[in-house]
C-alpha cells in the first residue's frame, strides 16, 4: 500500500468541477484520483498589461489569489500517483486551461498528459484515456494571442473613454464593443424608421352553403398579370369601384406536393436560439442548464453526462450516434420513419471551428420522459428539446399536399391556399417554428365555377420598423458576421448589459441605454477598424488559422498593434470630452438632461445647463438628489496662480483650478498622523493616509506607496499594542466598537470609549 509519499500506480485525472469529477469517477474507477479544480488558475500579471509589447509580446503569468490553495493541492497529490491526465473542456480555451496547470505543476513533463472527450460516457471517457496526447501548443498560442488581443484594447481604449466622457467604469471590449456597435444600428434604424401607408382587399365567397375567404394578390396588364399594391384609399376605392357588379370566377387551381426536411442538430447558437423562442430562457441560463447536462446527472446509479459538449459549430455527429438513432427509430416509430440514406449536415461554412460533433443525447435510450424523475423542470425542458431536435434530425421528411386557388373578377386576382399534412415525418418527434397552416375548409372547386360574393373587406395597414435584438437573435447575427465563437456568445451579451449599455426590456428585446450609444458614437468615430464587422471577423479567422499553424502570432500581433497605436494616439488628441445626453427635459430649466456618475459610483440624470441649473435626478424616477456644490478655498494653484474650488469626485475630494486654461488638480490627502512603522524601521518619514480602493472600499496606507506598501484596512490609533508592538487599529462591529491590534496573530483587544 502506498504512503503519504510513495507514488502508486495510480493516475490523478484533474477536471473542472465536481460535478464532472462524479460522473467520471464513476467509469473510471479505484486506480484513478478524479481532482476538481482545473478552472483558470493563472492569469496575465495584473500589474500594467501583463505582457511586453517590446519584447514580441512576451506574456507574464501569474497564479490567481484564490487558486493558490488548489495548487498546493494539486502538487501534494501529485506525489501519490504515477502520471497526470488533464481533462480540460475540448476546445482552445480549455488547451489553454490544461497548460497553465501543467505550468504549476512540480512533476515530471513527459508523464503529464491531456485526454479529450466530447462526451462524458464510459466509451468516450476509456477512449480518451487510451489516446492520451501532448497539450496541443498550437491552441494554446491561439489563446493567449486572443487573451492579448483583448487586453490591448480593453486596457489601451478604456482609459481614454474615462477621460473623454467622465465615467471611470467605462471600458471598451474588442469584441463585446462590435456587438454594442449592432444593437445600436437597430435602434437608430427604429428611431429613423418612417411607417409607410399601405392597404389589403379581401373577398367573402360562398359556394354550395360554403364560405371562404381570398385576397386580392394580383392585377392583369395585358397578356401578363403583376403584383398589386395599393398605397392609399383612393387606390382601394377605385378597385372598389370596378369590382362592383363582376363575377368571381375560378381561373386556376394549382396542387403540389412537397417535402419539408428536418432541421440539423443543434450548433450553440441554434439551441440558444431555440430555448429563447420555446423555453424562454436567455442565452447565460441555456449555457448553464446544457453545462449541469454535459457534467452529469444523477439518474439514482450515479451520475451520467445527458448531452454532448455544448459549445460547438459544427453539425456533423459520430457514426455511433448515427447507429443508435438508426436503431431506436426503426425499433420505436418504423422503417417509414427512417430515410433510404442517412442525413448529414455536416457542410462546414467559413469561419467553422467544427472542431467536434453537434449538440445531442450521450444516450439515445435515456429519453426525455424516462428520467424525468431526475432532472429539474428547466433541465427536463432543455434536455427534451436537445433530444428531440437530435432524432428528428435523422427521421424522413414530412410530405405536405398544397392548394393554391386563382380566382379572377374583372382584371383582379384573388388567392387563396391551404396546406395539409399527408406524413408526418420527423414531425411526429419535433415541431420547429415553420407550422404546416391548416387545411382551409371550402367546397371542391374546378376551373370555370362561378362563385358568389357575400362581403369585400378593404382594410388600411402601416409598415413596421425592424424589432430590436433578442439575445437569441443576436448571438444570430453574430454568428453570419463571424464574429466570437460559441464559447463567447453568452459572455459577449452578458458584459454589455453588466456594463450598463444595453438594458433588456419588457418583450426581453435589448435596447441600449443613453451611455451604451454615446461609448458606441465615440468608438465608430474615433477607432473605425476595431468597429468594423469584416474586421473583427477577419481577427476571429487569424486565431484560428494560429491554432492550425497557418500564420505566425508574432507577426499577427505586430501587424494588429502598429496601426493601432497609431488609432490611439489620435483619439487621445482628438477625442472630445463628451456627457451622454438622454431625452430626458429638465424639469425646471428646460434643457436636457445629461447622465452623471456620482461619487459613490452611481448614475443619475442631472441639467445639462449646470452650474447655472444643478437639477439632478436619479435615472429612473423624479426624486431629486442632490449635487455636491464646489467649496471656495483660500488655496492658490501652484501653476498659474489662480483660486482653487474642492470638488467631490469619484475617490473623494480634491482641489481643482478655476483658470479654463490651466484646471490643474490635486487630491485631497487625509492624514491619520501616525508614522508608518515600516518606514519609520527605514529612516523615512512617511505616514499613513486615508486611502480609497478601486472597488470603492477605504484603507490607510503609507504616503511614501509606490516606495512603502504598508497598508491597514482599519483607522490607527497612533499607539503600539501592549503585547506585541504593533498599531493599534479602531474595530467598528455590531457587538460593541473597540481598540484592537492589527496584528492577525495577536488577540490584544480593549473596549471603545464613547
Amino acid at each position: 500500500m502506498a504512503t503519504k509519499t510513495e507514488k502508486s500506480n495510480k493516475t490523478l485525472v484533474i477536471v473542472e468541477s465536481p460535478a464532472k469529477s462524479k460522473t467520471i469517477g464513476k467509469i473510471l474507477g479505484k486506480d484513478y484520483i478524479i481532482q476538481a479544480s482545473m478552472g483558470h488558475v493563472r492569469d496575465l500579471a495584473s500589474k500594467g498589461l501583463g505582457f511586453d509589447i517590446e519584447n514580441n509580446f512576451k506574456p507574464t503569468f501569474e497564479i490567481i489569489p484564490e487558486k493558490k490553495k488548489i495548487i498546493t493541492e494539486l502538487n501534494k497529490l501529485a506525489k501519490t500517483v504515477d502520471r497526470i491526465y488533464l481533462a480540460s473542456d475540448p476546445d482552445r480555451e480549455g488547451e489553454a486551461i490544461a497548460w497553465h496547470v501543467k505550468e504549476c505543476l512540480k512533476f515530471p513533463e513527459d508523464k503529464i498528459f491531456r485526454i479529450v472527450f466530447n462526451e462524458i460516457t464510459p466509451h468516450a471517457i476509456k477512449e480518451a484515456v487510451a489516446n492520451y496526447h501532448q497539450i496541443d501548443m498550437l491552441k494554446v498560442e491561439a489563446q493567449k494571442t486572443r487573451q492579448i488581443l483583448d487586453k490591448l484594447v480593453g486596457f489601451k481604449i478604456s482609459p481614454i473613454l474615462w477621460e473623454k466622457m467622465k465615467n471611470y467604469k467605462l471600458s471598451a471590449g474588442r469584441v463585446q464593443s462590435v456587438a454594442l456597435k449592432i444593437i445600436c444600428e437597430r435602434e437608430d434604424e427604429i428611431e429613423a424608421f418612417v411607417p409607410v401607408e399601405y392597404w389589403s382587399v379581401d373577398t367573402l365567397l360562398n359556394k354550395e352553403k360554403s364560405d371562404f375567404t381570398a385576397e386580392l394578390s394580383r392585377v392583369i396588364k395585358g397578356s401578363k398579370d403583376e403584383k398589386l399594391e395599393l398605397h392609399n384609399k383612393e387606390e382601394v376605392d377605385e378597385v372598389l369601384k370596378n369590382l362592383k357588379g363582376k363575377k368571381y370566377i375560378v381561373s386556376k387551381i394549382t396542387p403540389r406536393d412537397t417535402q419539408r426536411k428536418s432541421q440539423p442538430p443543434f450548433i450553440t447558437s441554434t439551441l440558444q436560439r431555440e430555448a429563447s423562442s420555446k423555453l424562454g430562457y436567455g442565452v447565460s441560463k441555456t449555457m448553464q442548464i446544457a453545462q449541469k447536462l454535459y457534467e452529469g446527472i444523477d439518474l439514482g446509479d450515479g451520475a451520467h453526462g445527458l448531452i454532448t459538449y455544448m459549445r460547438t459549430d459544427s453539425t456533423r455527429i459520430s457514426d455511433d450516434a448515427r447507429d443508435a438513432a438508426h436503431d431506436f427509430i426503426l425499433s420505436n416509430y418504423g422503417n417509414e420513419y427512417y430515410p433510404e440514406k442517412p442525413n448529414v449536415y455536416a457542410k462546414k461554412k467559413q469561419n467553422t471551428q467544427d472542431a467536434h460533433e453537434a449538440i445531442r443525447p450521450s444516450y439515445i435510450d435515456k429519453t426525455p420522459d424516462s428520467i424525468k424523475k431526475y432532472l429539474t423542470p428547466e433541465q427536463y425542458k432543455l434536455y427534451k428539446l436537445i433530444w428531440e431536435r437530435f432524432m428528428a434530425s435523422q427521421m424522413t421528411p414530412a410530405k405536405v399536399k398544397n392548394l393554391t386557388v386563382d380566382i379572377t373578377a374583372d382584371k383582379y386576382i384573388f388567392k387563396m391556399g391551404s396546406s395539409k399534412v399527408v406524413f408526418d415525418g420527423f414531425t411526429k418527434i419535433y415541431s420547429d417554428d415553420e407550422e404546416v397552416e391548416v387545411a382551409k375548409k371550402f367546397p371542391d372547386l374546378k376551373v370555370g365555377d362561378e362563385l358568389n360574393l357575400k362581403k369585400l373587406n378593404s382594410e388600411q395597414h402601416f409598415t413596421q420598423p425592424p424589432g430590436r435584438y433578442s439575445e437569441a437573435s443576436l448571438v444570430k447575427q453574430l454568428e453570419e458576421y463571424g464574429i466570437g465563437r460559441p464559447s463567447t456568445y453568452a459572455p459577449i451579451i452578458t458584459k454589455i448589459q453588466q456594463r450598463n449599455y444595453v438594458e433588456k426590456i419588457e418583450n426581453k428585446s435589448l435596447k441600449p441605454t443613453p451611455l451604451g450609444r454615446a461609448v458606441c458614437k465615440q468608438l465608430v468615430e474615433y477607432f473605425t477598424d476595431i468597429m468594423d464587422y469584416k474586421f473583427t471577423a477577419q481577427m476571429e479567422a487569424s486565431l484560428d488559422d494560429i491554432a492550425e499553424d497557418k500564420q505566425d502570432s508574432i507577426k499577427f500581433l505586430n501587424g494588429f498593434w502598429k496601426p493601432f497605436s497609431k488609432t490611439l494616439d489620435n483619439a487621445q488628441k482628438n477625442m472630445t470630452r463628451v456627457d451622454v445626453e438622454t431625452d430626458k427635459v429638465c424639469p425646471n430649466c428646460g434643457k436636457k438632461m445629461v447622465v452623471k456618475l456620482s461619487r459613490f459610483g452611481r448614475q443619475f440624470l442631472a441639467c445639462s445647463g449646470y452650474p447655472e441649473c444643478k437639477t439632478a435626478l436619479p435615472l429612473d424616477g423624479d426624486k431629486k438628489v442632490e449635487i455636491p456644490e464646489d467649496e471656495p478655498t483660500d488655496k492658490k494653484c501652484e501653476k498659474c496662480g489662480s483660486e482653487m474650488v474642492i470638488k467631490t469626485g469619484p475617490y473623494g475630494k480634491y482641489y481643482q483650478c478655476l483658470n479654463e486654461k490651466c484646471k490643474k488638480r490635486f487630491s485631497i490627502v487625509e492624514s491619520s498622523g501616525v508614522k508608518c512603522p515600516e518606514c519609520e524601521k527605514a529612516g523615512r518619514d512617511g505616514e499613513l493616509v486615508k486611502r480609497k480602493s478601486r472597488y470603492g472600499t477605504f484603507f490607510w496606507g503609507c504616503s511614501k506607496y509606490p516606495d512603502c506598501s504598508f497598508a491597514l484596512w482599519a483607522e490607527p490609533t497612533g499607539e503600539k499594542c501592549p503585547d506585541c508592538g504593533s498599531l493599534l487599529v479602531k474595530k467598528f462591529l455590531k457587538r460593541g466598537n473597540k481598540i484592537a491590534c492589527s496584528n492577525k496573530n495577536c488577540k490584544y483587544s480593549r473596549p471603545m470609549e464613547e
